[in-house]
């Protein structure tokens, strides 16, 4: 064909569907060109998170079946991570969705205008997950107590090992060096745990001291300070299935975890476990972990398709399973097979701080805290 004819035709073609690159996307996700005619468009849901066990491959596929949205994940370290990723991107977000926000940072996010309100139906929602936060700015998808676990075997009165049944008694002889906490500075369970001591101690009997000066003795008794949950739990309690592993210490009688940790360790382990927690009132954090729609996405009802998506029953009930979190839909709970509800421990009273107290205060209990470790 001559070359001249070859050129004519392509910027004819090019011509006729031009309408195409202008026209609008209606509800199937299909693009409408100016003369009605439908074209397929390539329609994406970015979703910033850190690295949550129940959203596998598998999981992500059957919601991209479902709604013909391909899905694409940065993956960070923890729920800190995150914001501070929405915080660095804000001005040009780099996702639509966030999942992995929790109480103790969820506020941050409201505060500096990071996250919007999301259209998602949410009607299956449990009361007790709207506790720390019940607004249009997010989702809850999965929740739990983080409290401290001890290994029963370290129980031994004879030596003065006796069940705590106060925090002081980790300052004791008896448990130096024997106690493992994330920092709150880089861990978000060290960070919840650090928020319940602050009202633990605000609410004891002894107007004398303050939580503080019990972070202070536990630099006295050689607490174990890391950098997150994994190295603590794996690398040095002594109670968990970290023994397993090849760099396991085993130096820890207690660990900052979940008050339901001991039966996910039953459950996988046929329901044998040496764990349990330590749900003393007020010493215990109740951690919500939220869906939230980046501000300024032009993706928000991909988002709000996602956050539904989490909420369904296939998904949310297996979230003790598949998450080792608790569910958030009305009338959920743990399975009872392998002793996985028998093992976990509902505290009585969670500390009582709210989203805003924490997010005002934060800055200033990091740097209290920090100046107790020295």
């Amino acid at each position: 064909m001559n070359s001249k004819v070859v050129l004519v035709t392509l910027i004819a073609f090019l011509a006729s569907i031009s309408g195409c690159l202008t026209g609008a996307i209606d509800d199937k996700g299909m693009m409408i060109d100016e003369r009605g005619v439908e074209v397929p468009t390539e329609r994406v849901l970015t979703i910033v998170t850190y690295d949550i066990y129940g959203l596998t491959s598998e999981r992500i596929m059957e919601f991209t079946n479902q709604t013909g949205i391909k899905v694409e994940m940065i993956k960070l370290g923890d729920a800190g991570a995150i914001l501070n990723h929405l915080l660095q991107t804000k001005e040009a977000p780099q996702a639509d969705l966030a999942l992995g926000l929790d109480n103790t940072y969820l506020q941050q996010a409201i505060d500096r205008n990071v996250i919007q309100s999301h259209g998602a139906n949410i009607s299956n929602v449990m009361e007790s997950a709207w506790l720390p936060y019940n607004g249009t700015m997010a989702v809850p998808f999965d929740q739990g107590s983080i409290c401290l676990n001890y290994d029963t075997n370290s129980i031994n009165s004879s030596q003065g090992r006796d069940v705590p049944t106060s925090l002081w008694n980790l300052s004791e002889e008896a448990w130096k060096g024997k106690v493992a906490i994330p920092s709150p500075v880089t861990s978000s369970p060290g960070r919840a745990f650090m928020i319940a001591t602050t009202d633990y101690f605000a609410n004891d009997d002894d107007e004398t001291t303050n939580w503080t000066d019990w972070w202070s003795a536990m630099v006295d008794n050689d607490v174990i300070i890391t950098s997150g949950w994994t190295e603590a739990y794996e690398t040095h309690y002594s109670g968990g299935y970290g023994v397993w592993n090849d760099d396991h210490i085993g130096d820890a009688n207690f660990v900052v975890s979940y008050c339901h940790s001991p039966g996910v360790e039953a459950y996988w382990a046929d329901n044998y476990t040496i764990s349990t927690s330590l749900t003393l009132d007020r010493a215990s954090f109740h951690q919500v972990e939220y869906a939230t729609v980046v501000n300024g996405t032009a993706n928000a009802e991909y988002a709000d398709l996602f956050i539904e998506y989490l909420l369904t029953e296939d998904v949310n009930l297996n979230m003790p399973i598949e998450n080792s979190m608790y569910s958030v839909l009305i009338d959920s709970g743990l399975p009872a097979d392998n002793g996985y509800l028998y093992h976990s421990e509902l505290p009585s009273l969670n500390a009582q701080v709210s989203p805003e107290e924490i997010a005002e205060n934060m800055d200033s209990w990091l740097a209290a805290w920090e100046a107790a470790m020295v």
